[in-house]
């Protein structure tokens, strides 16, 4: 029996879009998996991404405290407080971000190396039982070649 998909073909389809040849291949369950780490890692790097803007927005802002001393007498100068967004934190959320691409970009190459080793076990029929016994369980594995 020949696999629906090449191996190479079927690191090619989840390499690109994740969890795709694993649905050819009938293993729905671990395309729905790949799918659904690839939507949260999107949303992370969108969190990421806005945390980012953000950070550059305000980088030059600061807070007015106070105009007044603890007698309520004005202050010639209000008191300040030095900027939130340092460039040691907008930096650490750039990391945020390549981290993000990083675990995806991870994603994309287990997806296609799953697919891969799918299409080439296709045709080799496993049968997994779970035995319930006095001493315990019992995890066995069939193989025919």
């Amino acid at each position: 029996m020949k696999p629906p998909l090449s191996p190479r073909r079927a690191f090619l389809y989840s390499a690109l879009i994740p969890g795709s040849a694993q649905s050819i291949l009938g293993r729905h369950k671990a395309a729905a998996i790949m799918l659904l780490v690839e939507g949260m890692s999107i949303a992370m790097l969108r969190e990421s991404a806005a945390d980012v803007r953000e950070a550059r927005r305000m980088s030059g802002d600061s807070l007015v405290t106070t105009y007044v001393d603890a007698n309520g007498d004005a202050l010639a100068k209000p008191n300040i407080v030095p900027r939130r967004f340092d460039p040691q934190y907008v930096h650490s959320r750039q990391s945020h971000v390549e981290d993000w691409l990083a675990f995806i970009v991870a994603n994309h190459l287990f997806s296609g190396a799953d697919a891969f080793v799918a299409a080439n076990l296709w045709d080799v029929p496993a049968q997994l039982s779970l035995r319930l016994g006095p001493a315990g369980a019992r995890l066995g594995a069939t193989l025919t070649w």
